[in-house]
């Protein structure tokens, strides 16, 4: 019984210590992917699809909400809602994905964005989104 308690203690708290490398690199890819919106505009305005309006306000609106979503992370009183934003922009860019699949092949900078790239992009949606909501509660 013992034995049992001591491994469920290490295991807990191996997850936790997982759970916040976790989270750190939650809150370092959004603020990465926020930065870049102003610093390489031009490559996020190749992927907004051309019946949206404002492309450039919608390219800085996204980089914006990156970096506050980011930033709210870090905090746990503001998490929640960061989560939960996180969770309806990814929902948001879900046209931005399909159009990368209608256009592609493209060069993005110096990347080639094949159709099986941006294919592969469209459910990794799905696990930014997972990878999110499991810290809505930390």
């Amino acid at each position: 019984m013992l034995i049992f308690v001591y491994k469920e203690i290490i295991q807990f708290k191996f997850m936790s210590i997982f759970k916040k490398i976790s989270l750190i690199f939650l809150i370092v890819l959004y603020l990465i992917a926020g930065t870049n919106h102003f610093v390489h505009p031009s490559a996020y305005l190749k992927l907004i699809p051309p019946y949206l309006p404002f492309p450039k306000l919608l390219n800085l609106m996204s980089g914006f909400f990156e970096l506050l979503f980011g930033l709210m992370l870090i905090f746990k009183p503001t998490r929640k809602p960061a989560v939960f934003g996180i969770i309806l922009m990814l929902i948001a860019f879900v046209p931005a994905h399909i159009y990368m699949i209608q256009t592609a092949p493209f060069m993005l900078g110096k990347l080639l964005v094949t159709k099986t790239g941006a294919w592969i992009r469209l459910p990794l949606q799905a696990v930014l989104i997972a990878w999110a909501y499991w810290h809505r509660k930390d």
